[in-house]
């Protein structure tokens, strides 16, 4: 019996040789390596594959799409392929680093379908990460321009014993005010691929993936703009087969089509496969920047910076005129560049009085935010403004008066899911701003897709559980450690991550005696002001942490800090951690180094950190780090061995070491 099987198994072989070809394609330092199947006689479906130092990181997975112009799946027949280096050198100002230096090698196979159209598989292979997508020229010899996509069946197919970290896709138009999706569920922590999304509607990219003990992988996609829909993972079919599907039928309240037509020649975005032994290329990826490029230049040197907020603790009453003076007063003390005033201000201030407070804020050396609803359409949202940002001709009208009376940016909040329309949407808003001279960041919404890169006027998306949520119910801030600490981990690692967070506060209500209870420290208050990444800053501080200690003000050490700490990054690397466990990591800024470390869980933690690339032996650190009895402690250390460098992480903890002595 096994003899027969074996011989069955070589005759099988043999004739899938007669018919297919495996084409490789390896990483510039040879250690990641992608295996594509394609037929070459008789038609039939294409997969890929990917290893990482000769471990399986994806089995064989499905690749090919459904479109109004016939089946690029099931009967593919390769034509050629071409191979070569890939190569980039560009700029960013917004992300993790400042510079990139993007090598890869590159595979196109070229394919056609049983009607004789044609389409390419482009991959690009760099030391850790996989980008992949669809070229489609004209059809049907040219007299095909256009081009809708009904379905694809571009797979990732994880091995077995794989665990998840990832969150569901919600149903559509559901929640507040029926604004759903817009990424904002929790997350599955290490579990099993058998378990279903909590919905049933598949997962929100990005999703990272425990493969055993062979390694890590970390899937999303980049590239999307108005010429395509954004997309997500499938549940789980199969023995761990995830698939991308399209937006569902009923989000943006029905509107609009979840199908994403292109123009020919056109492309699919790219969809990414980032892999590593270890977390650090997970952390540090730039997948979702090497294979974009700007859309527009932008109109000025937009200048980033830190922000007062005052809905996040005092909530919609706080957008008054006075209110808006102490925010701007406490972001002038602090040193600040930006005030965000949020929703209700069109009616509770009023557009002269906005005027008003915009020179007042400019005499402080302050520059104002403002809050815009989306819709629309396709919510029942009544926060004004509202019925302005997704029309053109109010949208323009707008933008010059946000220009004339010297606002920097908006804050566009609930829009309504992932399909082409809402594309075009966010695309309109950010270039339509960039003419105006106004950054842009988006609340309620999906994750960003390379949008750092392309759209220069952007400066971060919600698209996560966020800091608000402290404020809604104890449960949230139950949970805020162990969130930290996943976040840097997946949400954070495709794109900025506008989270709002850094409480100093004790309790989540205007005069700190009320509200939900924090349940972090101090010391990872200050931690998640390094960790979580994003270049407009809104933090969560509010005017009574001026108050003296005494007088239950937020400790001097920590507002020293946070008029220092920075928000844009020169470098960032990883040091150590676990997905909701621990984490620690590195980010640069000026010459200085942040290190930053929170702890997720409920019980002390000691490390040994290795910081040897951060700071030489005997040279002085500052270290920040909370003490047994819930103080706030600052020190000068010095690195006596910078190999093995203890920390102790109080429960639900932090601390911040910084290379740099702190002068006040």
């Amino acid at each position: 019996m096994k003899k027969s099987y074996i011989i069955l198994a070589a005759l099988l072989a043999g004739a899938q040789a007669a018919t297919a070809e495996n084409l490789t394609v390896e990483s510039p330092d040879g250690n990641l390596k992608v295996t594509v199947d394609a037929p070459v006689a008789k038609p039939g479906r294409v997969t890929y594959s990917v290893t990482y130092d000769g471990r399986t990181m994806l089995d064989p997975s499905p690749l090919g799409f459904i479109a109004s112009t016939g089946n690029y799946a099931d009967s593919l027949v390769m034509t050629g392929h071409e191979a070569g280096p890939y190569a980039d050198d560009y700029r960013l100002r917004t992300a993790k680093k400042s510079m990139v230096h993007y090598r890869a090698n590159e595979l196109k196979v070229n394919l056609k379908n049983a009607q004789g159209n044609a389409v390419t598989v482009v991959f690009r292979v760099s030391d850790h990460d996989v980008a992949f997508r669809y070229d489609i020229p004209r059809q049907n010899g040219g007299e095909t321009g256009s081009m809708v996509i009904r379905r694809e069946f571009t797979g990732f197919d994880l091995p077995s014993g794989t665990t998840i970290f990832m969150t569901p896709q919600s149903d559509p138009m559901i929640g507040w005010k029926r604004t759903k999706p817009s990424y904002e569920e929790e997350y599955q922590f290490d579990e099993p691929m058998t378990n279903p999304s909590a919905y049933g509607r598949g997962y929100t990219f990005p999703a990272l993936f425990r493969v055993g003990d062979e390694g890590w992988v970390l899937v999303s996609e980049t590239g999307v703009d108005r010429r395509y829909c954004a997309s997500r993972l499938s549940d789980m079919t199969g023995d761990g087969l995830y698939s991308i599907e399209f937006p569902m039928p009923e989000e943006n309240n029905g509107n609009g089509t979840s199908a994403p037509g292109i123009a020919l020649p056109g492309h699919t975005p790219w969809r990414t496969v980032t892999t590593g032994r270890d977390l650090a290329p997970i952390v540090e990826t730039t997948a979702p920047w090497d294979n974009v490029a700007p859309l527009y230049e932008p109109s000025q040197n937009f200048t980033y910076g830190k922000g007062t907020w005052s809905w996040i603790l005092w909530q919609d009453n706080s957008i008054n005129y006075d209110d808006q003076v102490r925010f701007i007063d406490l972001a002038s003390e602090m040193g600040y560049s930006y005030t965000l005033v949020d929703c209700g201000w069109d009616t509770n201030i009023g557009r002269e009085r906005i005027a008003e407070l915009a020179r007042y804020a400019r005499s402080k050396g302050v520059d104002l935010f403002l809050w815009y609803s989306s819709s629309g359409y396709w919510n029942d949202i009544v926060q004004s403004p509202v019925n302005i940002m997704d029309s053109s001709i109010s949208r323009k009208k707008e933008m010059k008066w946000l220009r004339d009376t010297g606002i920097r940016g908006i804050k566009v909040d609930f829009f309504g899911g992932d399909k082409q329309e809402t594309m075009r949407l966010y695309e309109d808003i950010l270039s339509d701003a960039n003419d105006a001279g106004l950054m842009v960041i988006f609340h309620g919404c999906t994750i960003p897709r390379g949008w750092e890169r392309m759209y220069p006027n952007y400066v971060g998306s919600e698209a996560v559980l966020a800091s608000e949520n402290n404020i809604f119910g104890q449960d949230h801030c139950d949970k805020e450690a162990r969130r930290s600490a996943l976040h840097p981990f997946v949400r954070n690692t495709v794109g900025c991550m506008e989270y709002g967070g850094s409480f100093l506060n004790r309790r989540m209500a205007k005069g700190n005696n009320s509200g939900c209870v924090r349940r972090t420290t101090d010391g990872h208050s200050l931690a998640t002001a390094v960790t979580f990444q994003n270049p407009i800053q809104n933090f969560a501080l509010a005017p009574e942490n001026l108050l003296p200690e005494s007088e239950g003000g937020a400790p001097v050490i920590a507002l020293d800090f946070m008029r220092q700490v920075p928000t844009t990054w020169t470098e960032t690397l990883f040091i150590d951690g676990y997905p909701g466990r621990y984490v620690v990591l590195a980010r640069k800024n000026s010459g200085t180094w942040y290190i930053a470390a929170t702890n997720g869980t409920d019980e002390p933690m000691k490390l040994t950190l290795d910081l040897s690339r951060f700071v030489g032996k005997d040279r002085p650190v500052t270290l920040i780090n909370d003490l047994p009895d819930g103080t706030l402690d600052r020190s000068e250390v010095k690195v006596k061995n910078p190999a093995k460098f203890p920390i102790t992480l109080q429960p639900r903890g932090g601390c911040v070491i910084r290379t740099h002595i702190f002068i006040r």
